[in-house]
């Protein structure tokens, strides 16, 4: 199944509480486990004006679902096409 990032314009977001972030996380939760196993929320970055989340799911639709269904931007939804890492470079 597919990898995508999706990067979510939200002012202020690095200064998000602990709470705001449970609550958001919870609100999240819940709706993918409405939609059902075919979409997977991996793990998200938190920077000063942005939230890059990592996500498994069948397309590009099923991430937009999710984002109108909880509120959340997704400006940008991309699809991994591979991963590299320090170890790419070894021979």
């Amino acid at each position: 199944m597919p990898k995508y990032i999706i990067e979510r314009d939200i002012p202020g977001a690095g200064d998000l509480t602990a709470n705001d972030l449970q609550g958001i996380s919870q609100k999240s939760c819940g709706i993918l486990q409405n939609m059902g196993p075919s979409i997977q929320w991996l793990e998200s970055y938190v920077t000063a004006d942005k939230v890059y989340c990592v996500y498994i799911a069948p397309n590009e639709e099923a991430i937009k679902a999710h984002a109108q269904s909880g509120g959340f931007p997704a400006n940008r939804i991309s699809e991994v096409k591979t991963m590299i890492d320090p170890t790419t470079a070894e021979a």
